[in-house]
């Protein structure tokens, strides 16, 4: 049985779907207007591993995940850059997509835009008005009337009242009290403008998700994910437009990753502080940064730094060895024991780090064995790493890693290797030292077997 860690009851709860055997899943994505950091990152990796394992329990999963494409951020950078919108949100989602890829995340089913959207979220704000849950407001903006909806807080944990202590009405703002939240924005000069019952203007941000999410998966679904900056207030903002909107209760597990941080800070691009997917692929391969990101439980805070990207390195390299000291691993029966531990981890909220402490204890077993039973047991190392997306690349191409720039080439060490099997041969050790000690100098750990030598780029 599967248990998730329910944001709104705060507690794990046994899963159990809408619809038997199907599951409808919505996270939140990105707003596409720079590269995507680490933060993005863990988001993309955390549901991409909950969309790997809940399709390998049997489920079929539709999984949608959004793309903001207008926002007061876009309009600037465009402005800021001479470009059009429509230019650079596009360049910043093929981006999006190489960096997801490059991590290893499987495309979602549904990838919608909000400008792809427009009808539907003015149809959802129609009905919010009609209902009396909405207002147009004297300077045109439509907002939610937050007074309206009973329940406002019940999944950030919020009293209205605590909130409106603190709140105020901005200058240019229209709205009946501080809590209220803008459905619509009427149009400003030289901004992108779509027509509407109001009056020419965009969406605000809120209502996007709302508009998006019910008309993929209907007005009910099963689970939503994002990070944990969005509990409050755009995931509790959802909750209230689409619940007073359909009159249907909006979803029933609540996911929230925990953020990344840095120095005790949360990496943001606001706090400037950030990192890029593309950054850090200079310095470490994609999936030691998925495996960075899978060895803290997904709820937890994940502090970034070269020291854990290091470890990471030095850990897939041990499970990568067992698998290629255990030879060609083949489909077949695998072990049931760690399948059963396997499925324990990842049946307790998605435990990774436990589930990854079965991957380790099988690369011992794949050391201590031999022949079949060393087979099985990588055979098993293979097939659970797999399930959350990793050690699938070929182990002796993943162990001599990639060709750094300047460096020896994959023929230039394979030439010295010779070299020095030859020195060994005519006993002139001298030569042979030297020729080891000048690939280690190049980062190249030589491994003398009796299959021959094997070599690898040190972690």
């Amino acid at each position: 049985m599967l248990y998730i860690y329910n944001t709104e009851t705060r507690e794990k709860k046994p899963f159990t779907p809408i619809e038997p055997g199907k599951v409808r899943m919505y996270v939140c994505g990105m707003t596409v207007y720079d590269y995507c950091h680490l933060g993005h990152a863990r988001v993309m990796v955390v549901f991409d591993v909950v969309y790997r394992y809940l399709k390998h329990l049997g489920f079929d999963v539709t999984y949608v995940r959004n793309i903001t494409d207008i926002d007061d951020k876009i309009i600037k950078r465009a402005a800021e850059n001479g470009e059009t919108i429509q230019a650079l949100t596009q360049r910043f989602i093929d981006a999006m997509h190489e960096d997801a890829d490059a991590l290893g995340c499987l495309r979602p089913d549904h990838e919608p835009r909000a400008t792809g959207a427009i009808p539907e979220m003015l149809a959802m704000i129609a009905t919010l008005i009609e209902k009396g849950f909405a207002y147009v407001a004297s300077n045109g903006d439509v907002y939610y009337d937050v007074s309206k909806f009973e329940g406002y807080g019940r999944l950030s944990g919020k009293n209205p009242e605590d909130l409106r202590a603190g709140s105020r009405v901005e200058i240019g703002e229209a709205k009946m009290d501080p809590l209220d939240f803008v459905l619509w924005k009427s149009a400003k000069p030289g901004e992108p403008s779509w027509a509407s019952p109001w009056g020419p203007g965009r969406p605000g941000w809120h209502i996007e998700c709302s508009a998006m999410s019910t008309t993929c998966l209907g007005h009910s679904f099963d689970i939503h994910g994002g990070g944990m900056d969005l509990q409050f207030p755009h995931h509790e903002n959802e909750i209230a437009q689409s619940e007073a909107a359909t009159g249907c209760h909006y979803v029933n597990y609540w996911m929230h990753n925990g953020f990344v941080r840095i120095n005790e800070e949360k990496m943001s691009k606001s706090l400037n502080n950030f990192f890029t997917v593309r950054e850090v692929m200079k310095d470490f391969r994609p999936e030691e940064i998925r495996f960075f990101i899978l060895n803290s439980h997904y709820r937890s805070p994940l502090n970034y730094g070269d020291v854990q990207l290091q470890s990471a390195r030095a850990a897939l390299m041990r499970l990568y060895t067992a698998l290629r000291d255990a030879g060609e691993v083949d489909a077949g029966d695998v072990m049931p024991d760690y399948v059963a531990r396997f499925d324990a981890a990842m049946n307790d909220d998605f435990n990774t780090p436990e589930a990854m402490a079965v991957l380790f204890d099988l690369a011992g077993e794949v050391h201590k064995r031999s022949g079949e039973g060393r087979a099985l047991a990588a055979r098993t190392l293979k097939s659970l790493g797999g399930i959350i997306g990793l050690l699938q690349a070929a182990p002796e191409a993943w162990l001599r890693g990639e060709e750094s720039e300047g460096g020896l080439s994959d023929g230039e060490i394979e030439a010295k290797i010779r070299l020095r099997l030859e020195a060994r041969s005519a006993r002139d050790f001298s030569l042979s030292d030297a020729i080891r000690d000048e690939l280690a100098g190049q980062g190249i750990v030589l491994e003398d077997g009796p299959g021959g030598t094997r070599w690898r780029r040190e972690a």
